[in-house]
């Protein structure tokens, strides 16, 4: 694997983008068609992305028209599936059926954290992994991660075998006291693991940056795209292996094509025009939510979680003088579809289930009030 530019299949393109399982297929095979004619050849899904349709997209418009050896695949193990040891090879045997394939490339234990590695741990999913390397049906083994930079080096030292690891990791995040993106990138060198980027652009936020910022990157790289510097400045660290984007349009696959097939790394200046960009993003975003979805599937109340947050935080980047925002009348619309944010019961689902580890019931309450009104 030579380029850095890994395609990720958790937000594809939809037929109806209020159907997260409404994959457009067709749009699939051309955009997954354009990506490998470049050169391109990692993708990256999981059993629960886009509605539990990702993986069988992926057999539709990749595994069933494309040689075994064009592409590289990777999906995921995740807790949510899982109840007992038994369940780990159910799982796994669902995931070579629907892909299409009869190994994997790359398989991670999905999103670890101080609560998920006890779960993870308890079920004894590290040699589980292993055993499926032995047996060949994984070719390399690893794991996400959302959580602190300690936990992080006690789960590397106590899992050497571990090859790789998968961090959330963007220019916004990467000095986040929450987060902890560079001090987690400093533990996988420390401990000699190479990084796999996930939500590098974070959920799109950095892909509609304030208008102080777009000026900024526009004046020094007016051709370049406001996304094109999230995924370099993930790209430009040395031990990152492979940078997810979710593309969801051909227009954006272009795009990171056009600037990641002959990727030149970050140089002083524009590391020194993230660290502003940084600055002023994260003083404007109000709920730091990636827009993932993990929540959505299991609420009893069908609320649009991620798209509630994410009007919010538009609404409230807007400038104060305007007298009129769009934003209020996409939460009316949404709430014909969905529930609304005042709809929610507090049963703590979608807290269980956020990577994020976000307040998501005291953030629906603000939501309710403020498109309330």
């Amino acid at each position: 694997m030579t380029k850095k530019l890994g395609f990720g299949l958790m937000r594809l393109p939809l037929l109806d983008k209020n159907d997260d399982g409404s994959i457009d297929v067709e749009l699939c095979k051309k955009m997954f068609d354009r990506f490998i004619e470049n050169g391109f050849t990692y993708f990256d899904t999981a059993l629960m992305y886009c509605g539990g349709n990702s993986e069988s997209a992926v057999r539709q418009a990749l595994t069933s028209r494309h040689r075994r050896d064009s592409y590289t695949l990777t999906t995921k193990l995740h807790c949510m599936y899982l109840k007992s040891k038994e369940d780990r090879d159910i799982v796994f045997k669902r995931q070579l059926e629907k892909t299409g394939v009869d190994y994997f490339d790359y398989y991670l234990i999905h999103d670890i954290g101080a609560d998920t590695y006890k779960f993870y741990t308890d079920l004894d999913c590290f040699n589980w992994l292993i055993a499926k390397k032995r047996q060949g049906l994984v070719k390399s083994i690893g794991f996400s991660f959302h959580d602190n930079a300690d936990l992080l080096d006690k789960i590397l030292t106590e899992h050497p075998e571990m090859e790789f690891v998968q961090l959330q990791l963007n220019y916004i995040d990467w000095e986040s006291v929450a987060i902890q993106s560079h001090k987690c990138y400093d533990v996988c060198v420390k401990h000699g693991k190479p990084v796999f980027v996930m939500e590098p652009v974070k959920g799109g936020t950095l892909a509609k940056v304030p208008e102080k910022v777009e000026k900024m990157f526009k004046d020094h790289s007016p051709a370049m795209s406001v996304s094109s510097w999230a995924i370099r400045f993930a790209a430009s660290q040395p031990n990152v292996k492979i940078v997810l984007s979710g593309m969801s349009d051909m227009a954006q696959l272009e795009d990171n094509i056009s600037y990641m097939s002959d990727f030149k790394p970050f140089t002083e200046e524009e590391h020194r025009l993230v660290r502003l960009a940084a600055e002023e993003i994260n003083s404007t975003i109000a709920i730091p939510c990636t827009g993932c979805s993990y929540c959505t599937g299991g609420c009893p109340q069908h609320i649009a979680i991620p798209k509630y947050f994410s009007l919010y935080n538009a609404d409230k980047q807007e400038v104060a003088s305007k007298p009129w925002t769009p934003q209020g009348e996409y939460y009316d619309r949404l709430t014909r579809v969905f529930g609304k944010a005042s709809d929610c019961i507090g049963c703590g689902q979608c807290e269980r289930a956020c990577p994020q580890h976000l307040p998501i019931i005291e953030n629906l309450k603000t939501v309710a009030k403020y498109f309330g009104k």
